[in-house]
């Protein structure tokens, strides 16, 4: 009701202003058309994939009244499939696919065409489309192989290969494989690799889901054919988890691929592995994601996947009998080499070691050229940074050896790239060439899941600005396939904790609907029956979890993906887990509706040292427990109440509420002094909602009174990503930038004073002397301290979505100028299109520019203005906007359509 009496009255208002002169006319068009948020989708198994597109006019208060979407059989007048007619609505994200059930493999084509509050209609929308995957188990004809003859022994095993000839007679229409394998794959056709995919099928919870791909191979299809493909441990049978275990999915690496042709004479042909397949080991000795990769160059076999190669030495490959019901395509975004890296400078340390610095802590590996003798090894190893004397150090990296050892076949200039693995570093040795090292002879490859940028954060201060780097490659270098907490040691693994805190900066950063959707899925299937959530997903600890905060991630990921991307799927198809998750925590927290009996991570690595310089400060586990348990079940009663529950809306309403009263009585005072006296305890408690209204500004107080104490942060993981925003909340936003801008150790910018390039694990990974932190636990590449970005974003910048009209189709515009800061701007590529919050102090007046994209609105705030003296894209205040405008202590606000605008004003 409250979204539906907005929109009427804004609509009214746009239509009154839409004749202004001050816009200039201009045709409407439709564009950017996605599906499942991917553009021309292959293979996919959403039988009602969801449809979203944009408008672009260079009018301005546009905003959609209807819709009709068709969908064809062919991109130019082809049979209609479906045509949803002329629907009345404002809907252009996530619309449903309504029409008949379609078949495995079947591709179609879509068009959109949409009608304006200027009752104008545009054209048809240029095609769009998207193709099914294999949706039956029956129809997968091909069958799992293996190398047969493989030895068995503990530790990484050499990468098998695969093969196979076929001729082709016919004139092909269309050529599709679909592949997948247990460990990692590549897969070639005719000599050349049918896709830039890495890390394929990526990482899921493998008993229970495997991913295939689908790859359109028309153009690569030869009368002479050959294809083969390598397969290595990867994440299901490498060393993963504690203790370097190995194989824990299994101890066979296998194979299914299925070639699809179809002949312009109507007829088909299916090449799927089987027994007729020929399989081999090859010069990858080993490759391990944690240990690394070693490749021998004298083994090679030019030609091998091509036609009329020699595979007599070859054996029949060996059908393995898994099971193909357990096949998913993939819904998250893949991984793919994404940019290069040259170094900046070639060291050589006190100790003697040969060492490039790459100036980026990133993640990935090194494409290195050499030339040598046959047989000459080249070692690499990885490091994120020296010691205080300027030595390569890894003692951090615990037991993985992280080390590519290429041997050489001795042929003139030699170019290695690993296959199977990946490293985090910034710093590499090299051992072995046998001449002086140069600055060309290697590059950085960064690879990550394949997210598209949508955030962009810049102000005044440039070390802030570096902050901000550091957020972006953190996640950069930690969400490949899975969010893992670090990308560098023995772990990379996906702890849903650091997911949860970080999940709506993450969101601002790159497009991650796709990759949530993906990861949302395995933590559903990772899940125990009684509801508990492991710590990490996919589970390779075997079922160790229930901690509040990280298990929570299996409500608050999918409620930030809805409120970013107005995604209400999400909430549908997570909602048995979510559920399932709150229902634990009810059994373990018992009928006085307090989690005291379990252990938990509580607030992680906080700031609690007993250094009289800096004081720190422990929050107790049961009161973090009591909290998340409250904040989850009132999360789980709003979703309920979304996706129409109305029972379920109400119980775990109620649920909620009972529990804050329970937190209350157990750890706060009536003067609204927490038991845990601790910033955190504060942040969580007002955060969350969890206090009556008469002690709030109490809480509040109390917490601002720590932090002015104290001078700096005491929070961990579970704290610090609210420690800001509820400081502005309740009015002491002079303490929030006092925090940000402090650049002593305890801070954000205390790494960036030290030289850091990605977040830290530790507020004090290295110390100010050049010595380090616990070798056991000390990553410097580990995002879950970056969750600040969603302050700078929201709050800073002033670029905010609206709960009720989630996917920023209504859009809050607030900025707040603070600390030093002369200028901020946040820009955000929706899925409407790009929305922009920018401020600047240009001597006395404030200067706003704001963009908001067709069919949104949005409601601006201006701070300290009077409504007399501001001009709007340099003309006053029209009286139409003058009749919507609120006044608050904040400033006043006012509701605009979609358009650019620049206000400026003296400040009061």
């Amino acid at each position: 009701m409250k979204q539906t009496a907005f929109l009427t009255k804004l609509l009214v208002f746009l239509l009154l202003i839409s004749g202004s002169s001050a816009f200039a006319a201009a045709k409407t068009e439709v564009k950017e058309l996605v599906c499942e948020y991917q553009v021309n989708p292959m293979g996919i198994d959403v039988h009602k994939p969801r449809l979203s597109w944009q408008m672009a006019s260079a009018e301005a208060n546009i905003l959609q009244t209807a819709y009709e979407i068709k969908v064809t059989d062919q991109s130019a007048k082809g049979k209609q499939i479906w045509t949803s007619g002329k629907v009345n609505s404002d809907k252009s994200v996530n619309v449903a696919y309504d029409g008949p059930a379609l078949k495995s493999m079947q591709r179609v084509y879509w068009q959109v065409r949409v009608w304006d509050n200027q009752n104008k209609v545009t054209v048809w929308s240029a095609p769009a489309w998207w193709e099914m995957g294999i949706l039956e188990p029956e129809t997968w004809k091909a069958s799992w192989i293996t190398l047969g003859s493989e030895k068995e022994f503990v530790g990484s095993k050499p990468s098998q290969y695969f093969r196979k000839d076929f001729t082709n007679a016919k004139k092909v229409q269309s050529a599709r494989v679909y592949v997948t394998s247990l460990g990692l794959y590549q897969l070639f056709l005719n000599g050349k690799k049918v896709s830039t995919d890495l890390f394929t099928p990526g990482w899921t919870s493998y008993k229970n889901r495997v991913q295939y791909q689908t790859y359109d191979v028309t153009s690569m299809i030869q009368q002479k054919n050959s294809i083969g493909a390598m397969v290595g441990d990867g994440w299901y049978r490498g060393n993963i988890g504690w203790g370097n275990q190995n194989g824990y999915y299994g101890s066979k690496v296998a194979l299914l691929a299925q070639l699809q042709l179809t002949y312009t004479d109507g007829t088909t042909e299916t090449i799927g592995t089987d027994n007729s397949w020929k399989a081999a080991n090859g010069p990858i000795l080993s490759s391990d994601i944690y240990n690394g990769e070693t490749y021998d160059a004298r083994l090679e076999m030019p030609g091998w996947s091509t036609s009329g190669f020699d595979d007599s030495k070859w054996e029949k490959a060996t059908v393995a009998d898994h099971s193909k019901k357990i096949l998913v395509a993939p819904q998250g975004a893949v991984v793919k080499a994404i940019e290069e890296i040259k170094p900046i400078k070639l060291i050589t340390t006190p100790k003697g070691e040969i060492v490039f610095d790459m100036g980026q802590n990133m993640v990935g590996w090194i494409r290195l050229k050499v030339q040598g003798k046959k047989g000459d090894q080249v070692t690499l190893k990885f490091a994120e940074v020296l010691t205080k004397e300027g030595n390569f150090y890894t003692d951090n990296l615990r037991s993985a050896k992280c080390t590519d050892v290429y041997i050489l076949k001795g042929e003139g200039e030699e170019v290695f790239e690993p296959h199977f693995t990946f490293h985090g570093f910034r710093f590499v040795q090299i051992e072995g060439p046998s001449v002086q090292p140069t600055l060309n002879q290697i590059t950085g490859v960064v690879i990550h899941s394949d997210m598209k940028p949508t955030g962009s954060f810049a102000c005044s201060d440039p070390m802030i600005n570096q902050l901000q780097h550091n957020i972006q490659w953190g996640q950069k270098g930690n969400f490949l396939d899975v969010p893992t907490d670090c990308p560098q040691r023995d772990e990379r693994l996906g702890w849903t904790g650091d997911a949860q805190v970080f999940s709506m900066t993450a969101a601002f950063n790159f497009d991650v609907a796709p990759f949530y959707t993906k990861w949302m899925r395995d933590v559903a299937a990772d899940q125990l029956p009684n509801g508990r959530v492991p710590h990490v997903i996919p589970d390779v600890l075997k079922g160790d979890g229930g901690s509040t905060a990280w298990a929570d991630a299996s409500i608050i990921v999918p409620w930030t993906t809805y409120l970013v991307y107005g995604d209400q799927r999400i909430l549908e198809v997570q909602y048995p887990s979510m559920k399932a998750w709150i229902d634990y925590m009810k059994n373990r927290a018992g009928d006085d509706l307090l989690w005291t009996s379990d252990s938990h991570f509580g607030d992680w690595l906080a700031f609690a040292t007993t250094r009289s310089d800096y004081p720190g400060a422990t929050t107790e586990k049961d009161l973090i427990a009591t909290a998340y348990y409250a904040y989850s079940s009132g999360l789980l009663g709003k979703i309920a109440g979304i996706i129409g529950n109305a029972a379920d809306a109400k119980k775990y309403t109620e649920l909620s509420e009972n529990i804050k009263k329970a937190f209350v009585k157990e750890f706060v005072t009536p003067a609204g002094r927490l038991v845990s006296h601790t910033q955190t305890a504060y942040s969580l408690a007002l955060a969350f909602d969890l206090l009556p209204a008469d002690l709030v500004p109490k809480a509040a107080a109390f917490l601002a009174e720590d932090v002015k104490k104290m001078g700096h942060l005491t929070t961990g993981f579970v704290g610090t990503p609210l420690l800001c925003k509820t400081l502005s909340a309740h009015g002491y936003d002079d303490l929030a930038f006092m925090l940000l801008n402090r650049k002593q150790y305890p801070s954000w910018l205390y790494p960036v004073t030290q030289g850091a390039t990605t977040i830290w694990e530790r507020w004090d990974g290295q110390k100010p002397d050049g010595s380090f932190q616990d070798v056991g636990m000390n990553s410097f590449n580990h995002y879950a301290y970056g969750a600040i970005g969603e302050w700078l974003y929201r709050h800073v910048a002033g670029l905010d979505m609206d709960a009720e009209m989630p996917g920023y189709k209504h859009i809050l515009l607030a900025p707040h100028p603070g600390g030093s800061l002369t200028h901020a701007n946040a820009e955000f590529k929706s899925l409407y299109g790009k929305i922009k919050s920018g401020w600047k102090l240009e001597g006395n007046d404030f200067v706003y520019e704001v963009t908001v994209p067709a069919n949104t609105t949005a409601t601006i705030t201006l701070p300290a203005a009077n409504a007399d003296q501001v001009l709007v894209n340099a003309q006053p205040l029209q009286a139409s906007m003058k009749e919507n405008l609120k006044h608050s202590d904040k400033g006043i606000s006012l509701n605009v359509g979609s358009g650019s605008y620049t206000f400026r004003y003296p400040m009061k």
